[in-house]
């Protein structure tokens, strides 16, 4: 059990790393939105992402409901990330 244990601690690790990446990608992608001129939210590009995970999620015999719940909520993360770095400083 231990073993199984360490192999889960490490899954969550590398599940931690995905989503720092992920971040900081959302980060730059919102910096160029801010430079071009480009709304932060794109409800048509949210969707489709929260889709692909869906079909993913299906592909690998995850629960679809659980990950699109799961992408929704980086989404919104990413999202209010961009929001708060689009602030003009005070």
């Amino acid at each position: 059990m231990a073993r199984l244990r360490d192999a889960v601690l490490q899954c969550d690790r590398r599940l931690i790393e995905v989503l720092a990446r992920r971040r900081d990608l959302v980060t730059r992608i919102g910096e160029l939105k801010k430079r071009t001129g480009l709304p932060v939210t794109d409800p048509q590009r949210e969707a489709a992402v929260v889709r692909r995970a869906a079909v993913l999620a299906r592909e690998s015999g995850l629960d679809e409901e659980l990950v699109r719940d799961l992408i929704w909520k980086v989404i919104a993360s990413a999202r209010t990330r961009q929001l708060i770095s689009d602030e003009p400083a005070e």
